[in-house]
């Protein structure tokens, strides 16, 4: 009796395995179009540093992917088919580009990290005050279709965070598509100690999207939280349309009171007779280098600010590094 059930089992097991989806032959198998994928990426990367203006990009680029496909055998018309088939069977796809992923930040591509505001932060880690607190990867890619039109993130602040904290989301984004609209969302939200304050930036072009949460002076950053969405336009259609995202950084700025800068000189000044106050004002009573706004270097000016002029509010604090222009 127990041979004859374990042969069912071993029967049943076989002929699962034998009924278990795989790829038709006329396109091209998960392994292969996981390399394609690599090196699409890759050579995505060179055309958009080679490029000295849009058109120029766009034909390095239509360049460079006949030079990837020639590579691997594979005809525009066999990449173009096959990318539909894993393209209609979502699941599979987004398998195959968490493995593409993987291995491009495992090979420190950067993805054309190493110019501009992207590159200005590649090699921050966690810590100072200026750092790059993203925890999650940084690829992904999204399609119109749920779930895989959203994606999804969440970072608990730690003791790192001060009060004060200027924060900037940002990220490369690239569509490949057949047809349709291209439409794509980031949201985040910062919940503060008494309150959460949220932002959004849609985007329909490739290249870099910031999304900036300026200084609040009177809070502390307890958690943030968000998500990207690729929106599906309100079009029923077949066509593969395709939101890649990568090299994504959250950026924290901490920021220097006024307060801070005053213990700063009474430190400084210690095992002096006289109080830090009177060193720090010239033979008339002025102030040599109380307050301070900006950033740079004058000669005497140990903490790297310009002197504050007349506009300077003087209970305001001062970012120890200036936040970019958001773009």
């Amino acid at each position: 009796m127990n041979r004859r059930l374990a042969l069912i089992a071993t029967s049943v097991v076989m002929l699962m395995a034998a009924c278990k989806p795989g790829t038709p032959n006329q396109y091209i198998q998960p392994d292969q179009i996981e390399d394609i994928l690599v090196d699409y990426h890759i050579a995505k990367s060179l055309a958009q540093r080679t490029g000295t203006s849009q058109e120029e990009g766009d034909y390095n680029q239509a360049l460079y992917l006949e030079a990837v496909l020639a590579k691997h055998g594979v005809s525009k018309e066999l990449f173009d088919s096959s990318l539909v088939y894993y393209y209609r069977r979502a699941d599979r796809f987004d398998a195959i580009y968490k493995r593409v992923a993987a291995r491009l930040e495992e090979q420190a591509l950067g993805m054309g990290a190493s110019e501009g505001e992207i590159g200005k932060y590649a090699t921050l880690n966690a810590n100072g005050d200026t750092a790059n607190v993203w925890a999650d990867r940084t690829m992904a890619v999204l399609m119109p279709q749920p779930p895989y039109n959203r994606w999804e993130f969440a970072i608990e602040a730690d003791t790192t965070y001060h009060r004060g904290d200027a924060l900037m989301l940002q990220f490369m984004s690239d569509y490949m598509m057949q047809g349709g609209l291209k439409g794509g969302m980031v949201y985040m939200a910062v919940e503060y100690n008494d309150t959460v304050i949220g932002n959004s930036r849609s985007f329909s072009a490739s290249g870099l999207t910031q999304l900036q949460f300026p200084a609040n002076e009177k809070r502390t950053v307890k958690a943030i939280r968000g998500y990207f969405y690729m929106a599906d336009g309100g079009e029923l259609t077949a066509n593969v349309r395709l939101l890649f995202l990568n090299n994504v950084q959250l950026i924290r700025f901490h920021t220097i009171h006024e307060q801070d800068i005053q213990h700063e000189e009474d430190i400084s000044h210690e095992g002096t007779n006289l109080p830090a106050d009177s060193l720090a004002r010239d033979s008339i009573g002025r102030r040599n280098d109380s307050t301070y706004v900006g950033s740079g270097a004058e000669p005497g000016n140990r903490h790297g600010l310009l002197p504050a002029d007349s506009r300077a509010e003087p209970d305001r604090m001062v970012p120890r590094q200036r936040v970019p222009e958001e773009r």
